[in-house]
């Protein structure tokens, strides 16, 4: 949902490879943006290291690349790290037409990457939306999929639809003031994606639907970035997204699929989530019975900042 989405880009602490988080500042300068022409259009991608591939999908689906670098970048210490702006995110040219946003083209997105680095296999590492072309991908690609790690994600656009109902419901019943400004915009026609809407649903405390633990601050690239687009975001979620959930997302349904997934699959989960929910998080054990699933106890949706220590023991012994 747009007003929690946007939030997801600037609440990132900076992790190195160890168990350990490490805030440094400097992890941005390590990488420089390299412009790849695809389909007419500049793609900003950012590589460093040696190793196995590993490209990291932000979530949104609005956001730039930076968040995920700050937390993930330090890899490239022991691997080929691959950060990219996906088309009309971040640094990389915007769609001539917003219909060129869409699940499908992030998909294929990361082939055509793949393919121009001239990697054989590689790593996917999606967190939230990120988790929706990694798992398409990989259903579509199998063979070009060595190891995939979903953290916090989408399974369906059933399991979107929920997202939106879980936060509609806590913001109703934890701000009756608020909702019922937002009750009476609906009344009067108004969809998420208009301003007047949109000025007054985003005015809602979001962080505790994203964390437990609501004292993290972040760390963000000194540069200037544009750090969520808000038009991709309409065009893949729906003009309505935030109530009722359109685009090319609520087409998007991997459940009779996930068994057949060849990569080895490591799936995250955040007991506190109130974005992808424990409710249909849990699913997949049932989906995808072949992954390791784990659940964050002590987590909303990023359990990579709020139990650093547990995630990269885990990811660490996964990824190698």
């Amino acid at each position: 949902m747009n007003p929690l989405l946007k939030m997801l880009y600037i609440t990132v602490f900076l992790v190195t490879a160890c168990n350990n988080t490490q805030q440094d500042p400097a992890i941005f300068e390590q990488f420089e943006s390299k412009f790849y022409d695809i389909d007419g259009y500049k793609i900003n991608v950012e590589i460093k290291g040696s190793g196995d591939p590993i490209f990291f999908l932000p979530g949104g689906p609005g956001n730039s690349h930076d968040y995920m670098q700050g937390n993930f970048g330090q890899y490239y210490k022991t691997n080929t790290v691959v950060f990219f702006d996906w088309l009309g995110r971040g640094k990389s040219d915007d769609a001539k037409n917003p219909s060129e946003y869409s699940v499908e083209n992030d998909l294929e997105m990361i082939e055509k990457l793949r393919v121009l680095l001239k990697f054989e296999k590689i790593a996917l590492v999606g967190h939230s939306y990120g988790t929706v072309p990694a798992q398409a991908y990989a259903i579509k690609y199998p063979d070009n999929v060595a190891k995939m790690v979903l953290i916090n994600g989408f399974h369906s656009g059933t399991m979107w639809q929920a997202n939106c109902d879980s936060y509609n419901h806590y913001a109703k019943t934890h701000f009756p003031e608020k909702w019922h400004k937002v009750d009476s915009l609906r009344a009067l026609g108004y969809l998420s994606s208009d301003k007047e809407l949109a000025s007054v649903y985003g005015s809602f405390p979001t962080k505790y639907i994203y964390y437990h633990n609501t004292k993290l601050t972040q760390n963000t690239p000194k540069t200037e970035h544009r750090g969520w687009a808000n038009d991709v975001y309409v065009a893949i979620i729906g003009r309505d997204g935030d109530f009722d959930v359109s685009g090319s997302m609520i087409h998007q349904d991997y459940r009779k699929e996930l068994k057949n997934i060849k990569a080895k699959t490591l799936i995250v989960a955040g007991r506190y989530d109130g974005v992808s929910t424990p409710e249909f998080a849990i699913q997949y054990k049932k989906f995808m019975p072949q992954a390791q699933f784990e659940m964050f106890e002590n987590s909303g949706h990023n359990p990579y900042l709020e139990e650093p220590k547990k995630f990269f023991k885990i990811f660490n012994t996964f990824i190698k």
